[in-house]
């Protein structure tokens, strides 16, 4: 899933593009946006500050909402859908969730104000549960019971509704774009989202390739490389500036259909970076760094990451089939590129884990906790 996008003379050895990944397209610009807000908040005097200026003012502390699914005879019940809806004034989307094998949810880092939660499951009476939740308050919902249906003597979590709630939560993944601009689809900060089938490893990648941002990507790569001359062998005028937007867009989309969907779909892996936002600031980031080589598969465990590895090879292959031939490498740099594009994809995790977040408006809250 990792690339690079150096550029040599042609009477040098060329690191191919075609291993950019569709994390590492963010990340092009998510340093640039990162200084902005920051200087943006300090302008606005919204940043930050020492603890020991008294102009201060602390934030309002979060809280947290969990509970308990069971059946009317006390069994826990796994798989439940529980979804959580705050006020309007929150101006926050919903968030969705399935109970764990204990019957237990768990929403964290919520803002105070009225809220509502929906349990539900095919064959089980709905529970809608409202209150108001105060700042720093763990709420506890305690046991929620579902009534089987009157009709219904036997039911259980159909593979059809994992899918609808793996549906859900992708949509709202779809929304997320750091400073309500730039796309950052592959990251998923509900740390129990279900699987993804192979349809929705399609459409993400497949959304990811055809978004707005990164048509203007490939075209400010074709424009950079255009005034430099680079790939003298594509021209200039307005033909070899097209040549040089075409290479560059297949480079970022064989990368992300390779790396996000082709690949993940073979292996039964799950293309996404899963925020972790609890620990210590160490735990944290080994955390964001080893997901460089592993990921979670289809089955929720951990395991090497042969999707964004072979994702890399793949585009980075690829890419000498549209390359002027002096620019071509061979199958040496490739895999050398390959390793870089490996350790780079560390350090966009950690970008992602510590940074990314703060710079994404209107996200759904999670069982996860803030840093």
């Amino acid at each position: 899933m990792e690339g690079n996008l150096s550029r040599n003379n042609v009477n040098e050895r060329r690191e191919p593009r075609g291993q950019l990944s569709h994390r590492r397209l963010c990340t092009l610009l998510l340093l640039f946006a990162a200084l902005f807000a920051v200087t943006a908040c300090a302008w606005a005097q919204q940043g930050v500050l020492p603890a020991a200026q008294d102009s201060v003012t602390p934030a309002p502390m979060s809280g947290s909402i969990h509970g308990v699914v069971a059946s009317t005879d006390g069994t826990a019940y796994e798989g439940a859908r529980v979804e959580l809806g705050l006020s309007r004034e929150n101006d926050l989307p919903a968030a969705i969730l399935l109970t764990d094998s204990s019957g237990a949810f768990s929403f964290a880092n919520l803002p105070a104000g009225e809220f509502k939660l929906t349990i539900s499951s095919s064959g089980f009476v709905t529970q809608v549960i409202s209150g108001v939740l105060y700042a720093g308050e763990a709420f506890d919902a305690r046991t929620i019971v579902l009534p089987v249906a009157s009709t219904t003597s036997v039911v259980r979590v159909s593979a059809e509704s994992r899918v609808e709630i793996a549906q859900e939560q992708l949509n709202l993944e779809e929304k997320q774009r750091v400073l309500g601009v730039i796309p950052n689809y592959f990251v998923s900060y509900d740390p129990d989202a279900v699987p993804l089938i192979t349809r929705q490893k399609y459409q993400v990648a497949w959304k990811m390739s055809i978004d707005p941002v990164t048509w203007f990507i490939a075209g400010a790569f074709a424009g950079v490389e255009q005034a430099g001359d680079t790939f003298p062998g594509y021209g200039q005028g307005a033909q070899g500036y097209g040549k040089r937007f075409g290479a560059a867009y297949a480079d970022l989309f064989t990368t992300t259909m390779f790396g996000g969907a082709i690949f993940p779909s073979l292996f039964k892996q799950d293309p996404r970076y899963f925020y972790k936002g609890t620990g210590t600031i160490r735990s944290r980031a080994m955390y964001a760094i080893a997901n460089a080589v592993i990921c979670k598969g289809d089955n929720r465990r951990w395991q090497p990451n042969y999707s964004g590895i072979l994702g890399g090879l793949a585009a980075g292959g690829i890419s000498n089939l549209y390359y002027p031939a002096d620019n071509r490498s061979g199958v040496e740099l490739t895999f050398e590129n390959a390793l870089i594009g490996t350790a780079e994809s560390a350090v966009e995790n950690l970008f992602q884990e510590f940074v990314v977040r703060r710079l994404t408006p209107k996200l759904p809250k999670y069982a996860s906790d803030a840093p």
